[in-house]
């Protein structure tokens, strides 16, 4: 059984960072993709960046530039490092992992960005 436990979410203000943590516990080893996605109130949860199985990293355009993902995978943790962030990169933050063809998700963690 894989679990995936998120930290980090919360207020700021546009402008400002926030850091994004998942751990994923349970009996994996080899290669697996690991990620985040968002969705925000009334909209579909999509990709915001995610690893490929074989290590190679991706985001969607409207991050680029201002988040970066990284992971530690020893510990099987992923991050998002989140700059410069805008009122409409608030959303539910649900770190996704996939492993021999079965979707994980986690809870979840609200990121609201206001003034």
């Amino acid at each position: 059984q894989v679990q995936l436990v998120e930290s980090g979410g919360g207020l700021v203000q546009p402008g400002g960072s926030l850091r994004l943590s998942c751990a994923a516990s349970g009996n994996i080893f080899s290669s697996y993709a690991m990620g985040w996605y968002r969705q925000a109130p009334g909209k579909q949860r999509d990709l915001v960046a995610s690893f490929t199985s074989d290590g190679s990293s991706n985001y969607a355009e409207s991050v680029k530039g201002r988040f970066t993902i990284s992971r530690d995978i020893a510990k099987n943790r992923v991050y998002l490092q989140m700059n410069s962030l805008k009122p409409e990169d608030t959303a539910v933050y649900y770190c996704n992992l996939v492993w021999r063809g079965v979707t994980y998700w986690g809870q979840g963690t609200q990121v609201t960005v206001s003034s």
